[in-house]
């Protein structure tokens, strides 16, 4: 059981690295905070309940079964943590969720006080790693303890779902989705989680023995439980960049045909060449230094070039605007050539604007990009620049 428990612990450590990857700007974000905050407290959680952890905390401190106190006392924590989280994350006015927040901190701070009284007053002297709620099911204060923090935790997840219910009538997409996996969570907290804790804890008060849902079935559930609440939580903040930056780096590789044609001319400063370097910062210093490549290259452009380009390809029925597109790339590549070839750039060069140039964003460039490789009208020049050329100039 401790090898499954670690392993949920560790995931969920993994997702606040990834979520807190920049301290600073996430500390004057309180829902950042509060998701981070959340999520240690899951993995402590399931550190703190691991028969390992638990038997080391008692040796530590010298106290039986003080392990038990300490982990419910951080389950209760999250259970609060997860509300907090989700009041942050509904929003509001600064005043109503400072009131809200201050209203559970408050109900979990006297729960979690009751659970150490509970302990306090109970006489538990036999060590138990797995099964402690259902050994000391009978036992006085024992027994009161086990129950505070199972309603506790049940509570939570009640205020959890009323809250996720009446905000996913509110909104779509992601969100939406997060929501609906919190949803998911809860449902296999409750089924998985509590519901065999409480037939294993009454089962025990009735005379009979159903402990193996509780040390058996319940710490599957509730690490799968709230691996996918993290995910609930995790996913809209962290999936739009992560979908962006995987579009970034596909319009990087993009741009790579068009660099390698141009990047000898270019003067741009060379890129701070990293292998963690975000793909948006390797997209804005391609991006630049293509431009800056282009505008070197100006000087070459040829109009009669681009014209003969665009007349070929408009005979091929294609739209004016991929016939400029395809014009544009063929005077680029013949540019290019003549560049690389150290002749002297045109008498009168073309004062013709690229369309890349004209629109704000990467797209012009990528199609650049794609058609100076695909179009047959620049592959044909790539045949015939050199002779053509040596006729005009020669």
């Amino acid at each position: 059981m401790s090898l499954v428990v670690y392993l949920a612990a560790g995931l969920l450590g993994l997702s606040f690295a990834v979520l807190f990857r920049r301290p600073r700007p996430a500390v004057r974000n309180p829902l950042t905070v509060s998701t981070c905050v959340a999520i240690a407290l899951g993995a402590l959680v399931f550190v703190c309940s691991a028969p390992l952890t638990l038997g080391a905390v008692n040796d530590l401190t010298g106290i039986t079964n003080f392990g038990a106190p300490l982990t419910y006392g951080l389950l209760s924590a999250y259970s609060c943590s997860l509300v907090i989280l989700l009041i942050h994350w509904r929003g509001g006015s600064r005043e109503r969720i400072r009131r809200m927040v201050a209203r559970s901190v408050t109900a979990y701070a006297a729960l979690i006080v009751a659970i150490v009284v509970m302990f306090v007053l109970a006489d538990a002297d036999t060590e138990r790693l797995s099964d402690l709620d259902t050994y000391y099911a009978n036992t006085p204060f024992m027994r009161e303890m086990t129950v505070l923090y199972l309603v506790g935790h049940s509570v939570a997840t009640v205020v959890m779902c009323a809250l996720c219910l009446k905000w996913m009538r509110e909104v779509t997409g992601l969100l939406r989705t997060g929501l609906q996996l919190i949803m998911a969570s809860a449902a296999l907290d409750v089924l998985g989680f509590q519901l065999t804790k409480y037939t294993a804890v009454v089962a025990r008060w009735a005379g009979g023995d159903l402990d193996f849902l509780s040390t058996s079935v319940a710490p599957p559930m509730a690490s799968l439980a709230a691996l996918v609440c993290s995910a609930g939580f995790v996913l809209p903040r962290l999936l739009p960049p992560a979908v962006a930056h995987w579009r970034c780096l596909g319009d990087y590789r993009k741009l790579g045909p068009l660099w390698s044609r141009v990047r000898f001319v270019s003067t741009a400063p060379k890129s701070p060449s990293s292998w963690w370097q975000l793909p948006r910062e390797r997209l804005h210093w391609r991006e630049v230094s293509i431009h800056d490549a282009l505008l070197a290259l100006a000087p070459y452009f040829d109009d009669r070039v681009r014209e003969r380009a665009r007349d070929a390809t408009l005979r091929e029925n294609r739209c004016a605007h991929e016939a400029r597109v395809v014009a544009e790339a063929a005077m680029v590549d013949d540019a290019a050539r003549r560049a690389a070839a150290g002749e002297q750039p045109l008498d009168r060069p073309s004062t013709y604007r690229l369309y890349a140039t004209e629109v704000s964003d990467t797209s012009g460039l990528v199609e650049l990009a794609q058609v100076l490789t695909r179009s047959p009208v620049v592959a044909m020049r790539e045949g015939t620049v050199s002779t053509s050329h040596g006729l005009n100039h020669g």
